[in-house]
């Protein structure tokens, strides 16, 4: 069982935009019917994502009318959603909705996905709060052929050499796929 980061990213490592907006990533061609999404999620237990992330997801699939958007690719799969504030939540969607450190439920979660994988969706700064608690695993990026020069980061902390190793190197459409092993960090 890992935890793994799973994300697209821009050459310049942002995930967003300033406004939160993934335009430039559905302008990237994406080898078509070779997307590796389904095969990752089939080893998916459980995942989790910031608030900004779960509302872009609200806002651009119309979730909360439409939960078959969700339903769809994550079916019954336990999402953990971590605000400070109320959200709507998706009628049928097997989602938690906590706060404060990520640890406790991180093994809220492994124990959820039994012997899958724990995903973190993102954003880049709740992915950082794992990877500080030496709970991420491994990276997963599809690198898009786009820039964006400011943007919300790809993984806002310093992640030395010493702590990723590079596993895979591949090629889907326009996107270069790069796995990294991550060790914890040292005391």
């Amino acid at each position: 069982m890992k935890t793994q980061y799973y994300t697209a990213t821009t050459i310049d490592g942002f995930i967003a935009d300033p406004d939160n907006s993934l335009d430039w990533l559905f302008e990237v061609d994406d080898g078509g019917d070779a997307n590796p999404f389904g095969e990752f999620f089939d080893g998916v237990g459980a995942f989790a994502m910031g608030a900004t992330t779960y509302e872009w997801v609200l806002a651009h699939e119309n979730a909360v009318e439409e939960p078959e958007k969700w339903l769809s690719p994550y079916g019954d799969t336990p999402a953990w959603i971590f605000t400070h504030r109320e959200l709507p939540r998706i009628p049928g969607a097997h989602l938690h909705f906590v706060r404060g450190e990520v640890a406790p439920v991180h093994r809220e979660m492994t124990a959820a996905a039994g012997e899958k994988n724990v995903w973190l969706v993102g954003g880049g700064e709740l992915v950082g709060s794992f990877a500080d608690a030496g709970l991420l695993d491994e990276l997963i990026l599809g690198v898009a052929p786009a820039t964006l020069g400011t943007g919300a980061p790809l993984l806002p902390r310093r992640l030395t050499s010493q702590r990723l190793s590079l596993t895979s190197v591949s090629q889907l459409g326009q996107f270069a796929n790069l796995r990294y092993a991550v060790t914890p960090p040292t005391a």
